[in-house]
């Protein structure tokens, strides 16, 4: 695939990674845990994963639970690390990198951090085989979506080892162009705070008309669920989906009505909006 070509979606990878293969995590919270934890599951010897963690909680939870030794501080262990996987908040990713880069200068390094442009990670770990990422927490499950960007250095292969690094967190999209990685931030890496948010309206509505609280959740997420599995298996797009629960005068035609009397889809289009340009923000902001 060349930067020229239409985003694809990648439901399975080309091979499974190989056992072997040193691999090294930048901070070891949720998202680097879940990738972990899909190598793992594929076949990955844990002692070839390094990681660095300085919250000893963290350190104790991955020995715990994927059997990851990972230490407080970078260390010559690192300098073995074919792929680097940077996990850390966009704020510290500047001060993480001074002491990591003179160690991976030749690895491939893939960041999950938000904001923060391939082109500063690039200078800050003095090599341009950089690919920046933006999965979202339904990774956590094997569920996720990522959106995935990669710099002019990075080989066809360099990429397919990136797409079986995450092929367990879910599915994956590459992008033509690295300010689209902002879309992608606001749409998808944001976009499960905005179910969580309708479901706590739907859970809220259902107990004031009545349910227990316990109830009322239980069908707004199984309405969800069934929903985005109809939309998934669908060649139709949303418009036409709704359009066939809604008959006029009904009501779901009240419930929509209502909605567009109040300008909910212009008032969600202009919150996404508001956090595409947040994305750019933390870019410029932390990426100094």
């Amino acid at each position: 695939m060349t930067d020229k070509q239409l985003p694809t979606d990648i439901a399975t990878p080309v091979s499974t990674i190989a056992p072997d293969l040193p691999i090294a995590f930048i901070g070891g919270g949720n998202m680097a845990s879940a990738i972990m934890g899909g190598l793992i599951r594929q076949g990955m010897d844990p002692t070839r994963i390094d990681v660095v963690e300085p919250f000893e909680e963290t350190r104790e939870r991955l020995a715990r639970e994927l059997g990851v030794t990972a230490q407080p501080t970078p260390g010559p262990a690192l300098a073995r690390a074919a792929v680097v996987v940077w996990a850390v908040k966009p704020q510290v990713f500047g001060e993480a990198a001074a002491p990591v880069a003179p160690l991976t200068a030749k690895a491939l390094h893939l960041s999950v951090a938000a904001g923060i442009q391939s082109g500063t990670i690039a200078a800050w770990l003095g090599t341009e085989r950089v690919v920046r990422a933006m999965p979202n927490t339904p990774a956590l499950v094997g569920q996720g979506m990522t959106g995935l960007y990669a710099r002019e250095a990075v080989s066809q292969a360099q990429r397919e080892l990136v797409e079986q690094l995450l092929s367990a967190t879910g599915r994956l999209a590459w992008m033509q162009a690295e300010a689209q990685l902002d879309a992608v931030t606001a749409l998808s890496g944001s976009g499960p705070a905005y179910v969580f948010y309708f479901l706590e309206a739907m859970t809220q509505a259902g107990v004031d008309m009545g349910m227990d609280e316990a109830q009322a959740y239980q069908l707004a997420v199984a309405t969800f669920s069934g929903a985005t599995a109809l939309a998934a298996q669908s060649s139709e797009p949303a418009s036409v989906l709704r359009q066939r629960v809604t008959s006029k005068g009904g009501t779901t035609y009240a419930a929509l009505s209502s909605m567009e009397q109040d300008g909910v889809k212009p008032s969600f289009v202009k919150a996404i909006r508001a956090a595409e340009q947040r994305a750019r923000e933390l870019g410029e902001e932390f990426g100094r």
